[in-house]
């Protein structure tokens, strides 16, 4: 069983900028394929950005290439998404997701690809 919760939302201007963090249960969390999605109300959930098991390799959605830097500290179990120049566009709730049974590839875009979810934080953006 995994755990994760994420933090970092709030209310920001256009312009600014957030770091969402993901804190993991377990013991074995630098085996998991991490990533965020986020969904906006009435929209599907979306997928914004992955980062392989070690964190040498990033996959971003073209919304957010540029502007965000995924990273992840294995020692602390926490998975970092700062996003910069934050639009009205970028408001939605925010997931961390983490594939914890595949060993192939270094980043998964869909959502039935990964098998433990955060509760979500929320991001809104003023224009």
């Amino acid at each position: 069983q995994v755990h994760l919760v994420e933090s970092g939302g709030g209310l920001v201007q256009a312009g600014g900028s957030l770091r969402l963090s993901c804190a993991a249960s377990g013991r074995t969390f630098s085996t998991y394929v991490m990533g965020w999605f986020r969904q906006a109300p009435g929209q599907d959930r979306e997928f914004v950005a992955a980062i392989s098991r070690i964190g040498d390799r990033t996959y971003y959605a073209e919304s957010v290439k540029g502007r965000v830097t995924l990273s992840r500290d294995n020692t602390k179990n926490t998975l970092y998404l700062p996003i910069d120049s934050l639009k009205p566009e970028d408001t939605a709730v925010y997931y961390c997701a983490a594939n914890t049974y595949s060993s192939g590839t270094y980043y998964y875009t869909l959502g039935a690809q990964y098998d433990y979810w955060g509760q979500g934080t929320q991001v809104t953006v003023s224009s």
